[in-house]
């Protein structure tokens, strides 16, 4: 697709970008943030699963627009033509998620995935249409299952003002496309998490990986979160939120500080069904749970698990002539899924810590300003633990 006209530079995923591609604040293993058993992969991110490809754009202007699209696309392909099977999962249903009824029946995902800002849902939707409608090869289309989720960052973004567009979110899909596996790890104010908070403070963007031992097959988890929610955090089990004196219902007052949502996009490379991928998305709560979350009445909390496996892809042809031929079908077996499940808990918990500790204080809408996880006093828990472990033993 060519470039959009009417898109400016820094909104699009340029490598020369520092505010895209620098890391400012460490990842949380640089705190000594751990969680869970299982190894991560090279990048410690979603892209660690082969052919997965992640696209930011980020919008920071003036005082008030703090709002962007992230792009995930399942493989280098057309994803209609090659459609990958797909698993969704709704912890709660407060949110506005398109494309969900149609995943869940057909249990496939035949666009990439866009996440961006409630109100710029039928936007991205339209975009995403558009953008596989001028796809080689898709000529012939004339239906198309958009999937679109959203978090609300109208704390820190203008939201009513609509600074997301439909070349907004093409530009996202176009930075994808020809984003490297390492672009695909940055994490932080970017993409649909830069006017995000969790638990209070500055959230955003995540990401994080896991890798079966190979005697378990050697599969890969990757997680992306857009962390938009609240509760009492905990991070890698220390009860962080509680010690910093930051969490949902302290002094016995909802002020609301549990609202938000979060949504989860998992891809694995092991071939599993759409029902086993369903399964595999509802383990994201218990990541998402680990965290401390308090899944509130006004969270919109969904996960979406897919699965790259050529065993597994749905090839739909150009011309239809004739009955299908069926094809066999190579996945693995229930008994075989429980380590993956855990690696989904794992990878989620760990990419929402990710989202925390990247991103960075901001001010924005109203002058309002949502702080950055003091990172400090994190690595100062984190060591009074070891000390304490130490001391035990």
């Amino acid at each position: 697709m060519e470039p959009d006209p009417t898109a400016r530079p820094e909104d699009a995923m340029d490598p020369t970008d520092l505010r895209t591609h620098r890391d400012p604040r460490p990842r949380p293993r640089a705190l000594g943030l751990a969680p869970g058993v299982l190894p991560p992969g090279p990048l410690n991110a979603l892209t660690d699963v082969a052919g997965v490809r992640v696209g930011h754009v980020t919008r920071i202007e003036g005082e008030a627009v703090r709002t962007g699209v992230t792009a995930i696309l399942p493989h280098d392909g057309n994803p209609f033509r090659e459609r990958v099977p797909a698993g969704l999962h709704v912890g709660n249903g407060f949110g506005k998620l398109v494309g969900a009824t149609q995943l869940v029946e057909l249990g496939e995902l035949e666009t990439p995935v866009l996440l961006t800002n409630t109100l710029a849902v039928a936007r991205a939707a339209e975009a995403l249409v558009d953008w596989t409608l001028t796809l080689p090869g898709n000529a012939s289309v004339r239906s198309v299952n958009p999937v679109v989720g959203e978090t609300n960052d109208g704390l820190l973004n203008d939201i009513r003002a609509r600074g997301v567009d439909a070349a907004h979110a093409l530009a996202a899909l176009d930075a994808a496309a020809v984003a490297t596996p390492e672009q695909g790890a940055v994490g932080g104010n970017v993409g649909a998490g830069t006017g995000t908070v969790a638990f209070g403070w500055k959230g955003g963007i995540g990401t994080a990986s896991r890798v079966l031992p190979a005697a378990l097959g050697g599969w890969t988890v990757g997680a992306l979160v857009q962390a938009n929610y609240g509760g009492e955090l905990r991070m890698d089990g220390l009860p962080v939120g509680k010690a910093l004196g930051r969490y949902y219902l302290k002094e016995a007052l909802d002020r609301g500080d549990a609202d938000g949502s979060v949504v989860v996009v998992l891809a694995t490379d092991a071939p599993l069904s759409d029902r086993n991928l369903a399964r595999l998305a509802a383990r994201a709560m218990a990541g998402i749970a680990r965290t401390g979350a308090a899944m509130s009445d006004g969270s919109g909390d969904y996960a979406i698990a897919f699965s790259t496996a050529l065993e597994v892809r749905r090839p739909v042809p150009v011309l239809r002539r004739g009955p299908r031929t069926p094809r066999p079908l190579v996945e693995l077996p229930n008994d075989a899924v429980s380590p993956l499940f855990l690696a989904a808990i794992e990878a989620t918990e760990e990419a929402v810590l990710d989202a925390l500790c990247r991103a960075e204080t901001m001010t924005g809408f109203e002058g309002r300003t949502v702080e950055a996880l003091p990172q400090e006093r994190v690595r100062g828990m984190v060591e009074a633990r070891r000390l304490d472990s130490d001391a035990s033993t």
